[in-house]
């Protein structure tokens, strides 16, 4: 009798390692951390979105309201956090537009999938039908859109302009979108099917108004002329070369001390080091060369006073301190190659430019390089603000916008905004799911009014009343209006490609993806173990 009793008493002490609620209760935290990321990004998606304040380690202040940058700034402890934060990065890679979107669609699908959990739906289940769901809604989203020539440059204009209307920058659209468009037309060949962003350089420069932000015929440098000497500041006809190596008196690797006992001798030492300059600033002068850009050294100084004055001499241009990561961006834009010693300084290693000119426009001083002979396919932006934030998120926001019309590039096709198309996919959804036995008939009806979370956010934010203005959409929507979306300005429910709300279609196919990726694979972990 006793015997019993204790086995009784073991079996129940022993449920706590039950198989059935460890890994339910790990998913549930997943879940839980997951979402509190979401939550924590929603309230600045669309154009009414709120911004964010950010105080970095360094103490630097950001102010943004651009999905990845939040989340890239975002100390996030818990990994299923951290996945969220990378996804928001690779909507960043993949698209470059819809980071927040993204976060915000996965957040919903795991509200939707915790409900399906606690009705007793098996996560493989769940997982497989999410997927189905989200193939469905990618062939959905491409049935509805629009295709678009790359020539058509008033849809560009639309696309680039929609995705910076959500930015803090966003009164600024009509002078930021033109420049984007422009730039990576400029990039494009007939069979082009990408667009290499590293080959448009923003450089930033506190001084003026976003409004001053300009497209460079040429290349823009971040550097200054060194005029300390008294050297020229604009060189016409300018034979142009990146240097390697530095102008200053050669250096020892190691700590050493010389004792000079003789004035003699001393006086030796600095001729020496005097001729030592010359020669290699006549080398540099009799190859033609009269622009000179040097690579930033941590060794030794780039220049010193006495090569500055034989360069001003000899009618030299000199910008220093151009950075390692600037060389091939530069030798590709000039048409020039990056020299490493001085015996190997030829005129075949030389790009040529009609004029290099030190111009200081609004309080801003900088350096421009125009009418460059043979210039690669680059170009360069200068984007200026009043003051380092306003600069910082002027640049995001162009960068977002430049990747909207590289998204059109490599697939060209537009759709509305203002949660149009997820409407639109959810009802489709909702519709074939009925079509569907047992629990995937389920699991498609929860992804379906999961999608629903993006016009409702947007309506919110508006601070519109969200139930009242999604049962409207869906209404419009089941009458037959495809492209009924949100007007976030009027605070009405218009047709949103008449108000010029357009985005590409791939950010929004990506987002759906992505999303829907990294929920199934949340779902599809049932433990958490930390290696040593």
């Amino acid at each position: 009798m006793s015997t019993d009793a204790s086995t009784k008493t073991i079996r129940g002490s022993n449920a706590a390692f039950n198989d059935k609620n460890k890994p339910m209760e790990l998913r549930l935290s997943n879940l839980v951390a997951a979402k509190a990321i979401s939550d924590a990004v929603r309230t600045s998606l669309g154009p009414r979105g709120m911004d964010k304040m950010i105080q970095t380690s360094k103490g630097e202040v950001i102010v943004t309201n651009d999905g990845a940058t939040i989340l890239k700034n975002i100390q996030a402890l818990h990994p299923a956090a951290k996945m969220l934060v990378d996804l928001s990065a690779a909507q960043d890679v993949e698209a470059g537009d819809g980071t927040t979107s993204v976060v915000v669609l996965a957040g919903s699908f795991l509200g939707a999938a915790e409900k399906m959990l606690q009705k007793g739906i098996h996560p493989t289940i769940l997982a497989e039908s999410f997927l189905k769901a989200s193939a469905k809604a990618v062939d959905y989203v491409t049935e509805l859109s629009t295709p678009v020539k790359l020539d058509d440059r008033q849809s560009l204009l639309q696309a680039a302009s929609t995705s910076l209307n959500s930015k803090v920058v966003s009164q600024y659209s009509s002078t930021l979108a033109p420049i984007a468009v422009d730039a990576v037309l400029r990039l494009l060949t007939p069979e082009s099917e990408n667009v290499d962003l590293r080959d448009i350089r923003i450089v930033k420069k506190v001084g003026g108004t976003i409004e001053d932000t300009e497209l460079v015929d040429g290349v823009v440098l971040n550097q200054n002329v060194v005029v300390s000497a008294g050297g020229p500041s604009r060189v016409e006809k300018a034979k142009i070369a990146i240097i390697q190596f530095q102008l200053s008196a050669p250096k020892p690797d190691m700590d050493n001390t010389v004792v000079i006992n003789d004035y003699r001798q001393m006086d030796k030492v600095i001729k020496e080091g005097r001729q030592y300059l010359l020669n290699i600033c006549k080398k540099i002068k009799k190859a033609g060369c009269n622009v000179l850009l040097i690579q930033k050294s941590i060794l030794r100084d780039a220049t010193d006073d006495t090569s500055l004055n034989f360069l001003k001499r000899l009618g030299i241009l000199v910008v220093q301190n151009v950075e390692r990561d600037e060389i091939d961006f530069l030798s590709k834009s000039l048409a020039c190659k990056p020299i490493a010693d001085i015996e190997a300084f030829t005129e075949d290693k030389l790009g040529y430019a009609d004029l290099v000119d030190e111009v200081s426009e609004n309080g801003v001083k900088v350096v421009k390089i125009t009418g460059v002979r043979n210039r690669g396919r680059t170009v360069s932006i200068l984007a200026t603000g009043s003051n380092n934030l306003v600069v910082e998120e002027s640049e995001r926001s162009l960068h977002d916008a430049l990747c909207v019309v590289r998204c059109l590039v490599k697939k060209r096709a537009l759709i509305g905004g203002g949660g149009a198309p997820e409407i639109h996919v959810s009802r489709l959804l909702s519709q074939y799911s009925q079509s569907l036995k047992g629990m995937e008939a389920y699991c498609f009806q929860a992804y379906a009014d999961a999608l629903e979370v993006i016009p409702s956010t947007l309506a919110e934010n508006a601070g519109l009343n969200p139930i009242a203005i999604v049962t409207e959409l869906r209404n419009r929507h089941a009458l037959g209006e495809r492209n009924a979306g949100i007007n976030v300005r009027k605070g009405l429910i218009s047709n949103i490609l008449e108000e010029d709300v357009v985005q590409p279609l791939l950010v929004t196919t990506k987002a759906i993806e992505l999303a829907t990726e990294t929920v199934c694979l949340l779902l599809k972990i049932d433990d958490y173990v930390q290696a040593r």
